[in-house]
């Protein structure tokens, strides 16, 4: 048992130093380690296999909404990259540049990419033509570098992983379809798989993506009070077909220009259900995204017919779960502790008293409680019980983000409350950006959107008392 209280008293509690217990569970779950390229991390088995579930479900959705993969080169000539100076000018504190090949200085600077946008820029205005090529609906699954100042595992790395939609439209209408589309697949993924709450809304001018005419985003809100951009779509209007030359000859033939969007999530989701799932004893995870739904702990293995009667078990569930047993030479109470360290959703207990009676105890990891089930119904139980997790998990989200959601008229009332009890803020905009500027300067909050489902929460603007416009969530953000 000492051994047991040790491993749960490596975590820092989340109170205490909620940065330091982030870190502690990244680590002590195994989900990554640090690599001698800073800023880098290495991506371990178990966190990439929650992508690479992530990655599955994503890409189910995406080829159901009729996109298909393709890959760009991960470098980008200087003078492409240029071509859209709005574009350029957002991205440039984070470009990182090849300037050699083997022992040779490069005619051009090559740009390691951070985001593929001018790569399918220069490849649509070449296979698009007509009005008959359109829509292109494509997706590609790769990896990004910005050369980020501050580094934090999964939420800010210098390079990470993520998916990119580039989509291209005969219409400003299609384009702006498409765009909500996305962003409307992206909130119903995290929702429903992933169990975390979502607010829906557009970007300020101030907060949108370099190049785009509009960003949308799904916002979500962390255990600490701090807000989290999980997806953004962009509506690129024509700007970069103009900037690259994407014209289509129309059904009036017209030579016209194209409109485009892209729309991308990342591996910053898995940052994402750490800190909206966990708790002092480590990672919990949504079943859904469970490498290992159900762990098989054998009690008293060494007895005569019990290891024999965990495989059975799992051979059975295996059909219905993704199942593990743990037949390692730990004591029992270690292997209680690691699971649940690794947000393992549910645990199954036999030994020799168990199979005497033809039951097994089932322990859920989100709050501990047992249950004994025969094993004769265990087929029909275990989905019903990981379907109740994830159930409970997203209300128990949803509970916290609601708690944590505040309204204020004033600014004043405003910092009290990032102060007090950090959350998101509902209150009035002017639509001024010199507004939003102040309340960044003086508290750290940013807008993260302007939501679609809109309140009124007072006439007038919170910062400068002016007409106001919209009502936004403000929040600090990671």
């Amino acid at each position: 048992m000492a051994k047991e209280k040790k491993f749960v008293e490596a975590i820092t509690s989340m109170n205490e130093d909620f940065a330091q217990w982030y870190t502690d569970v990244v680590r002590k779950a195994d989900l990554m380690t640090y690599s001698s390229v800073k800023g880098c991390m290495i991506i371990r088995p178990y966190g990439y296999a929650i992508w690479e579930l992530i990655q599955k479900e994503l890409d189910r959705r995406f080829k159901e909404t009729g996109h298909e993969n393709v890959y760009m080169p991960m470098f980008i000539p200087e003078s492409l990259l240029q071509k859209e100076k709005d574009h350029v000018q957002g991205f440039a504190p984070e470009v990182a540049w090849v300037t050699h090949g083997g022992e040779n200085e490069l005619a051009e600077r090559l740009c390691v990419r951070p985001t593929s946008e001018t790569l399918f820029c220069d490849h649509y205005k070449d296979i698009v033509q007509s009005y008959r090529d359109l829509p292109k609906l494509y997706n590609q699954w790769c990896s990004v570098v910005r050369w980020e100042k501050t580094t934090r595992p999964f939420l800010r790395s210098s390079e990470f992983l993520w998916q990119e939609g580039h989509t291209v439209h005969a219409t400003y209408e299609e384009a702006q379809e498409e765009t909500i589309r996305m962003l409307n697949v992206y909130s119903s993924f995290c929702e429903e798989f992933l169990a975390i709450p979502v607010v829906k809304g557009q970007k300020t001018d101030k907060e949108k993506f370099a190049g785009a005419q509009a960003t949308f985003t799904i916002e979500s809100l962390m255990h600490d009070g701090k807000a989290l951009q999980s997806g953004t779509s962009h509506n690129f209007g024509d700007g970069f077909a103009r900037a690259f030359g994407i014209q289509f000859l129309d059904r009036d033939n017209q030579l016209k220009y194209a409109y485009q969007t892209s729309w991308g999530v990342s591996t910053r989701l898995i940052g994402a259900i750490i800190m909206v799932h966990g708790d002092d004893s480590g990672l919990v995870l949504p079943p859904n995204v469970a490498p290992v739904q159900l762990i098989i702990v054998p009690v008293q293995q060494h007895v005569e017919g019990v290891l024999d009667k965990a495989y059975e078990l799992k051979e059975r569930l295996s059909k219905v779960c993704r199942v593990k047993v743990d037949d390692s030479d730990k004591m029992p109470g270690w292997k209680f502790s690691e699971h649940e360290m690794r947000g393992v959703p549910l645990r199954l207990e036999v030994g020799p008293k168990d199979i005497e009676k033809n039951q097994v105890v089932l322990v859920k990891r989100e709050n501990r409680e047992k249950l004994f089930v025969s094993m004769d119904e265990l087929e029909e139980k275990v989905p019903q019980i990981l379907s109740d997790i994830q159930k409970s998990l997203y209300e128990k989200a949803l509970a916290h983000r609601e708690e944590r959601t505040f309204t204020a008229t004033t600014l004043d009332e405003m910092e009290k409350i990032l102060n007090e009890t950090p959350g998101f803020i509902k209150a009035m905009w002017c639509g001024d950006r010199a507004c939003e500027d102040l309340v960044k300067d003086r508290m750290a909050a940013t807008a993260r959107c302007i939501p679609f489902e809109q309140e009124k929460i007072s006439d007038k603007c919170v910062c400068c008392g002016k007409e106001a416009k919209h009502m936004l969530y403000w929040g600090r953000a990671y």
